[in-house]
């Protein structure tokens, strides 16, 4: 059976999450360094269940929802890895991308949370445009509409459902009244992510990716920017600088692994976010989930 690690970014963070994997052998190491590099207890905020006066310390800032999703599916990955199981490819959404390149060890732990910081404060600093979901939909009548409006795209391609747009927040007001659409949700979030109007801090980006060495993977990654298997450090890279400023292609993702009949997708991290995706857009594709020190199996 070909078995596939996938990797959610943010949306699937939850209160809670830390001391699901307190127990694990790294947990307290891996906070302590990250939390040493962030110059805040990302351990408690994770934990933190009333909303707290200051943003910097709340886990659906951005700032730390990335790097704290981060620490939780390093952590869950390498103890599957310890067990002695590991799979034949990768992939990762969004930030997920990151810690898929962890997990194929393109670069490590040390890189990752150097690089992830780097990544949040540019996409908060970003401060353009705005975001929102769309749920039952019609696909051509919204492809049309994305082509009229000017300033909007599909950022996140979740699947035949389910996608989130960016663009500026007049350009998705003026799609909102004209499209037919189960729902139609704006995001709580600092900009419009993998779209055009993140072209400067993409490129801030791409120069911070210079200074770290790209390995050769352990096994195929599979791209947000290009959803094909991957073991070329080289193109790793210019996949990952292409990310921020263009759109997750998660359906194609799937679509891709779903070509393999004998297929087991391993959803790695705090919730069931990809794997709900997968059951909703998938047929006969078996799915599980990793969440916890309690369940290392699948």
């Amino acid at each position: 059976m070909t078995v596939a690690w996938v990797f959610p970014g943010q949306g699937s963070q939850k209160i809670g999450m830390a001391k699901q994997v307190q127990n694990l052998s790294n947990t307290e190491e891996r906070f302590s360094y990250a939390s040493e590099i962030f110059e805040r207890n990302l351990f408690e905020i994770c934990e933190l269940n009333s909303e707290p006066s200051n943003s910097l310390y709340d886990l659906n800032n951005t700032r730390n929802t990335q790097i704290c999703l981060f620490l939780i599916e390093s952590i869950l990955l390498d103890a599957l890895k310890d067990k002695g199981m590991k799979p034949n490819y990768v992939a990762g959404h969004s930030l997920g991308e990151i810690t898929a390149l962890y997990c194929a060890e393109v670069f490590s732990f040390e890189d990752c949370v150097s690089l992830i910081k780097v990544r949040s404060e540019l996409m908060v600093s970003a401060g353009k445009g705005s975001m929102a979901a769309v749920i039952g939909f019609d696909r051509n009548q919204l492809e049309l509409l994305v082509k009229k409006i000017d300033d909007i795209v599909i950022a996140n391609d979740n699947s035949s459902s389910q996608v989130v747009l960016s663009g500026s927040n007049e350009a998705l007001d003026n799609l909102s009244k004209e499209i037919t659409c189960k729902r139609f949700l704006k995001l709580n979030v600092s900009g419009a992510f993998h779209s055009p109007l993140m072209k400067e801090p993409s490129i801030k980006f791409s120069e911070y990716l210079k200074q770290i060495k790209f390995q050769n993977p352990l096994f195929p990654v599979i791209s947000n920017y290009d959803p094909t298997l991957c073991s070329d450090p080289n193109e790793l890279k210019i996949r990952l600088e292409n990310q921020m400023c263009n759109g997750v292609r998660w359906r194609e993702t799937m679509d891709l692994m779903a070509k393999d009949s004998n297929l087991h997708i391993v959803e790695i991290g705090p919730s069931n976010v990809l794997s709900g995706l997968g059951k909703r857009h998938l047929k006969d594709i078996k799915i599980s989930q990793v969440s916890s020190s309690d369940k290392l199996t699948y």
